[in-house]
């Protein structure tokens, strides 16, 4: 099927990603649901990349999970820098809704992780509403710290496998959500598994996405911090800024 062809991994920095626009992930997540092939969707903000350059576990976990977009501009524009451009920024919450479209059109089943369990409920059921027929095998809504319980874990794991979904997305945040798909993706025995971040807040309507205007020019983490500035004032002005020192370091060592 040469699936993985239009799979070239572009390394930029410390990462290596799928260099793919939302349509070619839609038809490579597809046919794996389809082909019951395994593969594992991970979506990368500056964030994402800065705790990547210390959490060698999620490096890894990002160097071996089959797709890998860039979900922000600052990472599109380091690409144009490096001169390896992106095709585009892919985000989670735009992916999300186009993947279970799809599902609904060709009878794929979908099991949700994540988000607290009133919104996850919500969630569910205006998917249920904005896609007709789309075949919901279950959602599960576990408690936080889940990740240290075995009996917690594998209750989940065992729901998930008693659901047997086609696609299984993860809405648990980095790098909890990254870490436990990598850790059970071959035992769920789901083909396509997504690590999806705060979709089920944007599918809920609990969290308001930013203009289309704002996300194109770079502006959708200004946006998500004006909506909670006490929660993301250290993640985006202190912890984000690292990356400017990443560039500088990168930039560096490309000409050793």
């Amino acid at each position: 099927m040469g699936h993985m062809d239009e799979n070239k991994k572009v390394q930029v920095m410390n990462v290596s990603y799928s260099n793919m626009d939302h349509g070619e992930l839609l038809e490579a997540a597809v046919s794996c649901a389809a082909d019951r092939r395994q593969a594992m969707i991970v979506f990368l903000n500056t964030d994402v990349v800065v705790k990547a350059e210390k959490d060698r576990a999620l490096a890894r976990i990002i160097r071996e999970s089959e797709y890998v977009l860039a979900d922000g501009m600052p990472l599109v524009w380091i690409s144009r820098l490096f001169r390896r451009p992106l095709k585009e920024k892919v985000s989670g919450s735009d992916f999300v809704p186009l993947l279970c479209e799809r599902a609904a059109r060709e009878g794929f089943s979908v099991f949700f992780v994540g988000g607290k369990p009133e919104v996850l409920d919500l969630a569910m059921k205006r998917l249920a509403a904005r896609y007709p027929g789309i075949r919901i095998a279950g959602f599960d809504s576990p408690p936080v710290g889940f990740e240290k319980d075995r009996a917690e874990i594998r209750r989940l794991n065992d729901k998930i496998r008693n659901a047997a979904p086609d696609i299984l997305i993860a809405c648990l945040g980095c790098p909890k959500q990254e870490k436990y798909l990598y850790k059970f993706r071959k035992s769920l025995g789901v083909p396509l598994c997504v690590c999806a971040g705060a979709t089920v807040d944007f599918l809920s309507g609990t969290v308001k996405r930013a203009p289309a205007w704002m996300s194109d020019h770079g502006l959708e983490w200004f946006y998500r911090f004006l909506q909670e500035p006490g929660r993301l004032f250290k993640r985006y002005f202190i912890d984000d800024m690292r990356v400017l020192g990443l560039v500088v370091r990168y930039w560096h060592q490309r000409k050793e």
